[in-house]
This record gives structure tokens, C-alpha cells and sequence, in this order.
């Protein structure tokens, strides 16, 4: 199942299309996560192992991947993961330095939660980390509340998030 949101309205002239994955934009979910990886954390093994192989460790196991294209070129990047078939992760999250600030990733979010919703899962879920404050405080305006983390999911994860749908 994938919507393709055309014409998203960042402000009064300029437009974001939110399109699904094709082996065409493969090179892009790695590109957009390992510069941001690598801004604030690491590339972990389980990045290095989905970052890579989008097709079969995302997508074949019934996962989902969305780009943010703007000025015809693609700039942001979010996932659905699939945990089983109520439960979904938003994950994979991000947007090229040089488009921050411009409302990409709300619109990436929201168009998540709205396919999220059409699906009927029940819960999204994501990890995070409490120094990124600004993205904590954004998840909670969304209806994210903490949940216990499990141990050993990402290193970096101090935090467990979840929305019930």
C-alpha cells in the first residue's frame, strides 16, 4: 500500500511531493540517514544492514519507505517499519541539512500517521534519543507518549516512544 501525496503546501509558493520507494531513489534512504547518522550518533549495524539493503530488509518484510522531493530533488526520507501487523515503527527519519527547517519532516509525519491510520494499525512506535530534544518535544505534539524501552534495539535509543492509532 503506498499513497503518493502531491503538492504538500510547505508555504504560499513552494511545493514537497511525498513519493513512495523505487529501486531508482535506493541510493537516497542511505545517503539522507548516514549524514545524519553520522551528525549526531553512529551508523550501527542494523543501519549499515537496512540503509543498504532497502528492498529486501524494509519493504520485503512488508515495511514502507517515503521521500520528501522538493525543487526536483528528493531531500527527506521516513519509514514504516513493520513489527507485526497492528504495530508499525516510524523510523529511518530524515531531512538533508540544507532543507532543515523548512517543515519537510512534519509533512513526512504526518503523511506516516495518515497512512498509518488508513491501514488500521493499532500503534506506531519509534526510538529516539533525549538529546534531541526538539524531535522529543515534536513526537509528544503528535500524541507520542514514552513507553519502557527494551534493551538492545538501536545504541543510541534512550527513549521509547508510542502512538496508539
Amino acid at each position: 500500500m503506498t499513497l503518493i501525496k502531491q503538492g504538500n503546501l510547505l508555504d504560499n509558493k513552494t511545493m514537497v511531493d511525498i513519493i513512495p520507494y523505487s529501486e531508482a531513489l535506493k541510493h537516497h534512504i542511505k545517503l539522507l540517514n548516514v549524514e545524519w547518522l553520522k551528525k549526531y550518533f553512529r551508523v550501527e549495524p542494523i543501519d549499515a544492514l537496512q540503509l543498504s539493503n532497502p528492498q529486501e530488509e524494509i519493504i520485503d518484510k512488508g515495511g514502507l519507505i517515503f521521500y520528501a522531493r522538493y525543487q526536483n530533488k528528493i531531500v527527506g526520507t521516513a519509514c514504516l517499519l513493520k513489527v507485526n501487523d497492528f504495530v508499525y515503527e516510524l523510523g529511518k527519519m530524515a531531512v538533508t541539512e540544507s532543507a532543515q527547517g523548512l517543515g519537510i519532516g512534519k509533512l513526512l509525519m504526518d503523511h506516516c500517521l495518515a497512512l498509518a491510520k488508513h491501514m488500521k494499525l493499532k500503534t506506531v512506535i519509534l526510538y529516539s534519543n533525549r538529546s534531541l530534544s526538539s524531535a522529543i518535544h515534536i513526537y509528544k505534539k503528535y500524541g507520542f507518549v514514552e513507553v519502557e524501552l527494551e534493551p538492545g534495539h538501536y545504541e543510541r535509543a534512550d527513549i521509547k516512544m508510542e502512538k496508539n492509532i
